[in-house]
């Protein structure tokens, strides 16, 4: 690494509130942001051309979209034919939009990259505290992955490198994450959170992540870009 060079970070972007408001959180660190993406066959494919503008706006180094298909796996509304839930019904469980080991997934491709860029720090919009009770959001599973990081790449093991697993937002409300982003100057026009668009490419404004983008934005006492 160059003298005084800023560190690399690599950061999952999956392009909606969460995971752009981290990547404006990692910006304004310091960090010098290598964003990864990912087209697994997802419902809401959409959500990977507000990735696209979200990494340009906020001065991506480089910008990844990794290709691969879960739909041959399926097991989630997202990547199969199984209707997304409406109107706030799986709140409170873990919902049928939970895609099987996603997080894990995008965290080994994330691990992989950084540890070729020599990028000690990977960036995840993961949230405990609004969210649709994925596992693989909560703290300690951050922390498992962190510690599996250390045991599974050649650089830790050899003691050059220590990864990191930064979820700077994991403890905080949508609405905080809201009132964050908009104090680092993120535009939330360019985001986008519905998981089952309409024809023309409207949020449907009933699954949980077009609830939980519109309590965040109520919250907040802000009209939302996307309404």
């Amino acid at each position: 690494m160059k003298e005084n060079a800023p560190p690399k970070a690599v950061l999952l972007l999956s392009g909606g509130v969460d995971s752009s408001t981290a990547m404006a959180v990692a910006k304004s660190e310091g960090f010098e942001i290598y964003a990864l993406s990912f087209d697994y066959s997802q419902r809401h494919c959409i959500e990977l051309e507000a990735a696209k503008k979200v990494a340009a706006s906020l001065g991506a180094k480089k910008h990844l979209i990794i290709k691969f298909d879960l739909r041959e796996i399926g097991g989630s509304a997202l990547t199969s034919e199984i209707k997304v839930p409406k109107g706030g019904a799986a709140l409170h469980e873990i919902p049928i939009t939970y895609v099987p080991a996603r997080n894990t997934i995008f965290l080994s491709f994330g691990l992989a990259w950084a540890e070729v860029l020599r990028a000690e720090n990977i960036f995840i919009g993961a949230n405990v505290t609004d969210y649709s009770g994925y596992p693989d959001c909560r703290p300690e599973y951050i922390e498992a992955f962190e510690r599996m990081a250390a045991l599974a790449t050649k650089e830790s093991v050899e003691g050059r490198m220590r990864f990191k697993i930064i979820a700077p937002l994991i403890n905080m409300s949508k609405a905080d994450i809201i009132r964050k982003g908009l104090s680092l100057g993120l535009d939330y026009s360019l985001t986008w959170s519905c998981y089952d668009p309409m024809p023309g490419g409207r949020p449907c404004g009933r699954c949980d992540s077009c609830l939980f983008r519109a309590k965040g934005f109520r919250e907040a006492g802000i009209k939302d870009p996307l309404a």
